[in-house]
């Protein structure tokens, strides 16, 4: 895992515990995204249940996993 990958799966790891409680409460207390579908869902859960910072930390993520998703899937 590079270093950006590294700093990209902290900052989700952050995020999802700063808001698991407010915005992830039907999750499981150890649900953890494992899967770039399953981050990019739990993404989505806090986009809609947070705040706007939540809002803009989420869709920073989104973005740089759904760059790096489609191009793993794209075989490239």
């Amino acid at each position: 895992m590079g270093t950006e990958a590294e700093n990209m799966q902290s900052d989700f790891d952050a995020l999802v515990e700063a808001y698991r409680t407010r915005c992830l409460w039907f999750l499981r207390q150890d649900y953890v995204a494992k899967t770039p579908a399953e981050k990019l869902r739990v993404l989505s859960y806090i986009e809609r249940h947070g705040d706007l910072d939540a809002f803009r930390r989420s869709a920073t993520l989104r973005t740089w996993l759904s760059r790096h998703f489609s191009e793993a899937s794209a075989g490239s």
